[in-house]
Protein backbone atom coordinates (compact mmCIF):
# COMPACT_ATOMS: atom_id res chain seq x y z
CA UNK A 1 0.00 0.00 0.00
CA UNK A 2 0.75 3.03 -0.69
CA UNK A 3 2.18 5.76 2.02
CA UNK A 4 -0.02 8.79 2.74
CA UNK A 5 2.38 11.21 3.60
CA UNK A 6 1.54 13.99 1.83
CA UNK A 7 -1.99 13.93 2.37
CA UNK A 8 -3.29 16.58 5.40
CA UNK A 9 -4.56 14.65 8.34
CA UNK A 10 -7.70 15.18 7.76
CA UNK A 11 -7.92 14.17 4.33
CA UNK A 12 -5.37 11.21 5.12
CA UNK A 13 -7.94 9.96 7.87
CA UNK A 14 -11.37 10.21 5.99
CA UNK A 15 -9.50 8.24 2.95
CA UNK A 16 -8.71 5.40 5.35
CA UNK A 17 -12.55 6.11 7.15
CA UNK A 18 -13.89 5.35 4.09
CA UNK A 19 -12.22 2.75 2.26
CA UNK A 20 -11.87 0.67 5.20
CA UNK A 21 -8.27 0.26 4.62
CA UNK A 22 -5.91 -2.07 6.21
CA UNK A 23 -3.07 -0.76 7.49
CA UNK A 24 0.11 -1.99 8.01
CA UNK A 25 2.05 -1.34 11.51
CA UNK A 26 4.73 1.19 10.00
CA UNK A 27 1.97 2.80 7.53
CA UNK A 28 0.46 5.46 10.13
CA UNK A 29 2.16 8.91 9.74
CA UNK A 30 2.71 11.35 12.55
CA UNK A 31 -0.50 13.30 11.51
CA UNK A 32 -2.54 9.94 11.17
CA UNK A 33 -1.49 8.82 14.70
CA UNK A 34 -2.23 12.28 16.24
CA UNK A 35 -5.39 12.31 14.82
CA UNK A 36 -6.31 9.01 16.29
CA UNK A 37 -4.95 10.05 19.64
CA UNK A 38 -8.15 13.17 19.23
CA UNK A 39 -10.59 10.07 17.95
CA UNK A 40 -9.30 7.92 21.44
CA UNK A 41 -9.85 11.24 23.54
CA UNK A 42 -12.82 11.80 22.19
CA UNK A 43 -14.24 8.77 22.53
CA UNK A 44 -13.33 8.56 26.64
CA UNK A 45 -10.23 5.75 26.17
CA UNK A 46 -7.95 8.12 27.62
CA UNK A 47 -4.81 8.27 25.49
CA UNK A 48 -2.91 11.41 26.76
CA UNK A 49 -1.10 14.22 25.11
CA UNK A 50 -2.18 14.51 21.30
CA UNK A 51 1.85 14.15 20.57
CA UNK A 52 1.71 11.80 17.79
CA UNK A 53 4.41 9.15 19.73
CA UNK A 54 2.42 5.65 19.92
CA UNK A 55 3.80 5.07 23.76
CA UNK A 56 2.02 3.11 26.41
CA UNK A 57 -0.88 5.43 27.29
CA UNK A 58 -1.38 5.23 23.62
CA UNK A 59 -1.55 1.55 23.46
CA UNK A 60 -3.51 1.58 26.61
CA UNK A 61 -5.97 3.67 25.26
CA UNK A 62 -6.49 1.37 22.07
CA UNK A 63 -6.81 -2.03 23.51
CA UNK A 64 -9.87 -0.02 25.88
CA UNK A 65 -10.97 0.54 22.32
CA UNK A 66 -10.63 -2.77 21.27
CA UNK A 67 -12.00 -3.82 24.11
CA UNK A 68 -15.41 -1.96 24.03
CA UNK A 69 -15.74 -2.20 20.35
CA UNK A 70 -14.56 -6.75 20.69
CA UNK A 71 -11.83 -6.63 18.71
CA UNK A 72 -8.42 -8.38 19.21
CA UNK A 73 -6.90 -6.73 21.79
CA UNK A 74 -3.49 -6.17 21.05
CA UNK A 75 -3.04 -2.21 21.07
CA UNK A 76 -1.63 -1.82 18.20
CA UNK A 77 -3.65 0.83 15.38
CA UNK A 78 -2.43 -1.45 12.63
CA UNK A 79 -4.54 -3.42 10.91
CA UNK A 80 -8.80 -2.40 10.82
CA UNK A 81 -8.62 -0.99 13.91
CA UNK A 82 -7.78 2.65 12.46
CA UNK A 83 -10.32 3.17 10.19
CA UNK A 84 -12.77 1.19 13.06
CA UNK A 85 -11.64 4.20 15.25
CA UNK A 86 -12.53 6.64 12.76
CA UNK A 87 -15.67 5.23 11.91
CA UNK A 88 -19.44 7.15 13.02
CA UNK A 89 -20.25 3.67 14.42
CA UNK A 90 -17.13 3.48 16.70
CA UNK A 91 -18.44 2.83 20.46
CA UNK A 92 -17.11 4.71 23.44
CA UNK A 93 -14.40 3.21 25.93
CA UNK A 94 -16.35 4.72 29.13
CA UNK A 95 -19.81 4.04 28.35
CA UNK A 96 -20.90 0.40 27.35
CA UNK A 97 -23.90 -2.00 27.54
CA UNK A 98 -23.98 -3.99 30.64
CA UNK A 99 -23.49 -8.07 29.48
CA UNK A 100 -26.38 -10.44 30.33
CA UNK A 101 -26.26 -10.89 33.77
CA UNK A 102 -29.92 -11.62 35.41
CA UNK A 103 -31.46 -9.03 37.33
CA UNK A 104 -31.46 -7.03 40.40
CA UNK A 105 -28.83 -4.92 42.26
CA UNK A 106 -26.22 -6.74 41.10
CA UNK A 107 -21.91 -6.00 40.23
CA UNK A 108 -21.53 -7.36 36.69
CA UNK A 109 -17.11 -8.06 35.37
CA UNK A 110 -16.55 -8.66 32.04
CA UNK A 111 -13.37 -10.59 31.56
CA UNK A 112 -13.17 -10.28 27.86
CA UNK A 113 -13.89 -6.40 28.22
CA UNK A 114 -11.68 -5.68 31.67
CA UNK A 115 -14.58 -3.59 32.76
CA UNK A 116 -17.20 -3.77 35.29
CA UNK A 117 -20.26 -2.37 36.11
CA UNK A 118 -22.93 -1.68 39.19
CA UNK A 119 -26.11 -1.54 38.49
CA UNK A 120 -29.06 -1.28 41.27
CA UNK A 121 -31.82 -2.52 42.28
CA UNK A 122 -33.79 -0.60 39.60
CA UNK A 123 -31.45 -1.77 37.03
CA UNK A 124 -29.63 1.39 36.90
CA UNK A 125 -26.18 1.39 35.92
CA UNK A 126 -24.64 4.14 39.38
CA UNK A 127 -21.11 3.22 38.11
CA UNK A 128 -18.62 1.88 35.52
CA UNK A 129 -15.32 1.42 34.89
CA UNK A 130 -12.12 -0.72 34.01
CA UNK A 131 -10.21 -3.43 35.79
CA UNK A 132 -7.26 -5.47 36.13
CA UNK A 133 -8.09 -9.06 36.91
CA UNK A 134 -6.59 -12.39 36.12
CA UNK A 135 -8.89 -14.69 34.98
CA UNK A 136 -7.04 -18.04 35.30
CA UNK A 137 -8.29 -17.19 38.90
CA UNK A 138 -11.47 -16.29 38.68
CA UNK A 139 -13.92 -18.23 36.71
CA UNK A 140 -16.99 -17.36 35.26
CA UNK A 141 -20.08 -17.41 37.52
CA UNK A 142 -22.73 -15.77 39.97
CA UNK A 143 -21.10 -14.71 43.55
CA UNK A 144 -21.73 -12.73 46.26
CA UNK A 145 -20.09 -10.20 48.69
CA UNK A 146 -19.27 -11.36 52.15
CA UNK A 147 -17.26 -13.34 54.61
CA UNK A 148 -15.36 -16.51 52.90
CA UNK A 149 -13.22 -19.30 54.04
CA UNK A 150 -13.33 -17.60 57.60
CA UNK A 151 -11.86 -14.41 56.51
CA UNK A 152 -13.35 -10.81 56.95
CA UNK A 153 -15.82 -9.87 54.02
CA UNK A 154 -14.65 -6.12 54.14
CA UNK A 155 -11.19 -4.89 54.76
CA UNK A 156 -10.51 -1.16 54.51
CA UNK A 157 -6.91 -1.23 55.20
CA UNK A 158 -5.65 -5.11 54.38
CA UNK A 159 -2.55 -5.96 53.23
CA UNK A 160 -0.38 -8.32 51.24
CA UNK A 161 1.77 -9.16 54.19
CA UNK A 162 4.52 -7.46 52.75
CA UNK A 163 5.15 -3.90 51.33
CA UNK A 164 1.44 -3.08 49.87
CA UNK A 165 -1.99 -1.88 50.81
CA UNK A 166 -5.04 -3.70 49.01
CA UNK A 167 -7.54 -0.51 49.94
CA UNK A 168 -11.11 -0.85 50.39
CA UNK A 169 -11.32 -4.78 49.93
CA UNK A 170 -14.62 -6.41 49.84
CA UNK A 171 -13.92 -10.03 49.19
CA UNK A 172 -16.87 -11.89 46.74
CA UNK A 173 -15.30 -15.28 46.05
CA UNK A 174 -13.42 -17.55 47.84
CA UNK A 175 -10.87 -17.70 49.24
CA UNK A 176 -9.08 -14.38 48.70
CA UNK A 177 -10.56 -12.67 46.10
CA UNK A 178 -12.17 -9.61 46.32
CA UNK A 179 -12.45 -5.43 45.22
CA UNK A 180 -9.77 -3.30 45.90
CA UNK A 181 -7.66 -0.31 44.55
CA UNK A 182 -4.72 -0.58 42.64
CA UNK A 183 -2.38 -1.77 45.46
CA UNK A 184 -0.23 0.91 47.23
CA UNK A 185 3.46 1.33 48.37
CA UNK A 186 3.07 0.81 52.03
CA UNK A 187 6.47 3.35 52.35
CA UNK A 188 5.12 5.99 50.40
CA UNK A 189 1.16 5.26 49.13
CA UNK A 190 2.14 5.18 45.91
CA UNK A 191 0.02 3.04 43.81
CA UNK A 192 2.27 0.60 41.93
CA UNK A 193 0.83 1.54 38.59
CA UNK A 194 -1.06 4.22 37.13
CA UNK A 195 -4.52 4.27 36.60
CA UNK A 196 -4.49 4.49 32.69
CA UNK A 197 -3.89 0.92 32.53
CA UNK A 198 -7.35 0.16 34.02
CA UNK A 199 -9.58 -1.68 31.37
CA UNK A 200 -6.49 -3.38 29.38
CA UNK A 201 -5.00 -6.41 29.22
CA UNK A 202 -1.02 -5.43 29.91
CA UNK A 203 -1.38 -5.79 33.44
CA UNK A 204 -2.52 -8.91 35.97
CA UNK A 205 -3.28 -8.75 39.73
CA UNK A 206 -2.54 -11.85 41.64
CA UNK A 207 -6.59 -13.03 41.17
CA UNK A 208 -8.66 -9.80 43.01
CA UNK A 209 -10.36 -7.07 40.84
CA UNK A 210 -8.36 -4.06 40.75
CA UNK A 211 -9.96 -0.88 40.17
CA UNK A 212 -9.45 3.19 40.54
CA UNK A 213 -9.47 4.54 44.11
CA UNK A 214 -13.17 6.26 43.20
CA UNK A 215 -14.45 3.15 41.99
CA UNK A 216 -13.64 1.65 45.02
CA UNK A 217 -14.94 3.70 47.18
CA UNK A 218 -17.86 3.21 45.26
CA UNK A 219 -17.97 -0.38 45.87
CA UNK A 220 -17.24 -0.05 49.55
CA UNK A 221 -20.19 2.12 49.90
CA UNK A 222 -22.42 -0.34 47.27
CA UNK A 223 -22.00 -3.60 48.99
CA UNK A 224 -22.96 -2.80 52.73
CA UNK A 225 -25.00 -6.21 52.85
CA UNK A 226 -24.41 -9.16 50.52
CA UNK A 227 -24.49 -8.05 46.58
CA UNK A 228 -24.51 -10.44 44.08
CA UNK A 229 -21.45 -10.40 41.81
CA UNK A 230 -21.72 -11.64 38.29
CA UNK A 231 -18.84 -12.85 36.12
CA UNK A 232 -18.89 -13.26 32.22
CA UNK A 233 -16.23 -14.16 30.03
Amino acid sequence: MKVLTKLAAGAATMVVAIAGTTLPADALTIAQNKAAQTRLNKLGCYAGPVDGKIGQMTQAATIRFQAANKMTQNGSLAGTTYSRLLAASAKRCDVRAVPASGGGKRIVISQGQNYLWLIDAAGKVVRQGGIIDNPSYLKPGTYSTGSKCGRAARIKRNTDGASLYLNNFVRFAPCGIGFHQIPTYKSNGAQIHGDWLLGTNKKASHGCIRVQKSMSDAIWNFTTSSTKVVVVR
